[in-house]
């Protein structure tokens, strides 16, 4: 970018995001890259991909064409709001400075112009969406948004009910283990949901038992767990046990040998702890008041 081109008045927000117009007075200069910091609690991934690399591309051969969007840093420089990725982008394409446009604005509304401008990326996670939600949700209530609107404003931007808005929040109660298996897929989003409901030590337990099985929970097993967990009976052997539970006609799940000795004395044979937990489940099964036996072969 050349010299001349450092600071452009701009007439009108249009010429930058097609929206609503720019404050007046407002111009486009350019900051250097070290004077740049990071939005606090930034939700959105900076990684370095295949998309990350034709902006980069981009960036060489026809410069950054949209400015970002910041706002005076307390310890010198400037906080990112909008941009976050150009400056990534700026950095792999070796340049030392970014167009920028410098806008004073509180925490509140720096978050609502954060999360929207990046809120549309078409391969956010759940996760980010989770938090960059929650961020926006709570940001509104203080500028005085008050009951179930807030979540319709909320998702407004993306195009997500109030009610799928609510849904992302409590995504982000999970504990890190349970969120990554959101993201991965495995754990269906209904699923987190109800699991967010327990304690971070019943999530905790969870996230063992699916480490050790590799028995992901289902919608229904989440709700189970929700439910036990209300009625005070969900212990870390119930979790298991909820997990390891087969359907009928369904594929058997193998329990880690390792995990299993562990409980037992050195001199208990595979078939002596097979009738241990055999014992067990049929006691916790009658606790439980279930009438369908457990099917399938476990092994240990």
């Amino acid at each position: 970018m050349n010299k001349s081109a450092e600071k452009i008045k701009l007439t009108s927000f249009d010429d930058l995001f097609g929206t609503a117009s720019l404050d007046s007075g407002e111009r486009v200069t350019t900051v250097p890259l070290s004077q740049l910091h990071t939005f606090k609690d930034h939700p959105f991934r900076v990684a370095d991909d295949e998309k990350m690399q034709e902006t980069v591309e981009s960036i060489k051969q026809y410069g950054v064409l949209m400015p970002g969007i910041v706002r005076s840093y307390p310890a010198g420089g400037y906080e990112v709001i909008a941009g976050h990725r150009r400056w990534r982008a700026c950095e792999l394409a070796g340049l030392s400075e970014m167009p920028v446009i410098i806008r004073e604005m509180d925490d509140d509304t720096a978050t609502v112009i954060m999360v929207d401008t990046n809120i549309q990326r078409e391969d956010i996670l759940p996760s980010e969406k989770a938090y960059a939600y929650k961020m926006k949700y709570e940001a509104l209530k203080h500028q005085g948004s008050k009951g179930k609107n807030t979540a319709v404003l909320v998702g407004e931007t993306a195009g997500d009910s109030g009610r799928t808005v609510q849904r992302y929040i409590r995504l982000a109660e999970l504990v890190k283990e349970l969120l990554d298996a959101v993201d991965n897929g495995k754990i269906p989003m209904m699923a987190g949901e109800k699991l967010s409901y327990l304690t971070k030590e019943a999530q905790d337990w969870v996230a063992g038992a699916v480490a050790d099985c590799g028995v992901y929970p289902s919608k229904a097993q989440a709700e189970q767990l929700k439910t036990m967990q209300e009625s005070g009976e969900l212990t870390e052997g119930r979790v298991f046990a909820v997990l390891i539970r087969k359907e009928k006609g369904r594929q058997g799940v193998t329990i880690p040998a390792k995990k299993v000795r562990d409980y037992f004395p050195p001199s208990y044979t595979k078939t002596e702890m097979e009738e241990v937990i055999y014992r067990l489940l049929e006691q916790w099964k009658k606790e439980m008041g279930e009438e369908e036996p457990v099917n399938g072969t476990d092994t240990v």
